[in-house]
């Protein structure tokens, strides 16, 4: 009975066992068969494309490139150096005479036009000089008026002979003596009115006051190196920069053709900040840096350039037309000079030996080697070999948040 028993119980056992087997069994069955369905439907995805290589494998993917057009520009060349704006005129405005400084009349930072106001020093020094100065020239001019009268009667004795020549000429040259003591009192008159005139300090020049370097109250001296305060003419201003030895010719060669124009950037070099015109050359070459300065002058009437500013100037010197155009990107270097990626109609890449111009940071012009309308690679350069057909893509569209300026080309260096 207990065998018996035993062999009732495992029955149910072995049965439970079995189904799981099977089960698993099934379900192996069932996810390999769906592969292969997948690769089958993926095959024939791609046959919709075109067909599969023979065998029934598919090639190896055509590598993206992107690509652009090499166009026909008028193109303006541009000569770029780095330069500082700089003050037409700098005035430290001193005081030419001694005294305490009784008022300013001028705001830091202010805008001044030549002859206001700036500061008072205390004028009652000059003031007692010039009393004293009108005093003796009072005196001397009476004693004068009193001389010229005994002259007369000198004169009129020595008709008569009653005086004798001696007194006539003594008398004459006390007259004449009188009269420089006068010419020296007015000058002394003349001086004190001129120190009080030198006590009221005004402005040489238009321009832009710095800060005050003398407050009021303290005793100034007209020997002081110091000054009072510093004024700089801003309008117009300055920038001087500088240029590469090798550019002089273009230089004269575009200043015989009339004026040359020249523009300030910012120190990115992507705002335009004023435009002016070169004013000079200067008569030597720096022979440590093999570089020219020259000076351009601007009007500055929206006080976009300020005194040591750092800018970046340049100037237009000739102006290239039907010149071939294309992005700097596609530009590359070799062992054998320079050279580009061009696309044939069946997309098949071809490279091409090409003799370069002026550049900038975003285009390049090409003087040889590219005609205009021909297709230059500009991404996915790396991968490519002679004879390759690739897969032109459309790059993606920046926002114009970030899209920098456009600017002109621009040459540095000859």
């Amino acid at each position: 009975m207990n065998a018996k028993t035993q062999r009732r119980s495992l029955l149910p056992r072995l049965l439970v066992v079995v189904i799981v087997v099977i089960a698993a069994v099934l379900i192996w069955r069932h996810f390999n068969a769906a592969a292969p369905a997948a690769d089958t439907a993926s095959a024939a995805r791609h046959a919709e494309g075109g067909k599969a290589p023979a065998g029934g494998r598919r090639g190896p993917p055509m590598s993206p490139v992107q690509a652009a057009t090499a166009t026909e520009q008028t193109v303006p060349r541009y000569l770029s150096g780095l330069g500082t704006a700089t003050a037409a005129n700098t005035v430290t405005v001193t005081s030419r005479v001694d005294g305490q400084l009784m008022a300013i009349h001028f705001t830091e930072g202010q805008q001044v036009k030549a002859g206001d106001l700036l500061v008072e020093i205390d004028p009652r020094p000059f003031e007692v000089q010039l009393t004293q100065a009108l005093g003796q020239l009072a005196k001397d001019q009476a004693t004068l008026a009193n001389a010229r009268r005994d002259l007369a009667r000198y004169q009129q004795l020595a008709k008569t002979s009653l005086v004798s020549r001696q007194d006539l000429d003594t008398q004459l040259s006390l007259v004449q003596q009188t009269e420089g003591a006068i010419k020296a009192d007015q000058g002394s008159v003349d001086s004190a009115k001129l120190q009080i005139t030198y006590s009221r300090i005004t402005a040489p020049i238009d321009g832009r006051v710095g800060l005050k370097l003398v407050d009021v109250g303290n005793y100034i001296t007209s020997g002081s190196a110091t000054g009072i305060v510093v004024i700089t003419q801003t309008h117009p201003i300055d920038v001087v920069f500088t240029l590469p030895e090798g550019n002089i010719g273009d230089l004269l060669k575009a200043q015989k053709a009339g004026p040359i124009g020249v523009e300030a950037w910012d120190r990115t070099n992507q705002t335009q900040l004023a435009t002016g015109s070169l004013l000079s050359l200067d008569n030597q070459i720096d022979t440590t840096t093999g570089t020219i300065k020259l000076k351009a002058r601007f009007t500055n009437e929206d006080d976009a350039l300020f005194p040591n500013q750092f800018v970046n100037a340049r100037l237009k010197v000739d102006t290239l037309h039907n010149a071939i155009v294309i992005p700097t990107a596609a530009l590359q270097m070799g062992n054998e000079g320079n050279f580009v990626w061009t696309l044939s109609e069946d997309n098949k890449v071809s490279k091409h030996r090409v003799t370069t111009g002026v550049q900038d940071s975003r285009q390049v012009v090409i003087s040889a080697g590219l005609n205009a309308g021909d297709r230059v690679v500009t991404d996915g350069i790396d991968r490519l070999t002679e004879g390759m057909q690739v897969e032109v893509v459309t790059p993606q569209a920046t926002p114009p948040a970030t899209t920098p300026s456009r600017q002109p080309l621009a040459q540095g260096k000859s």
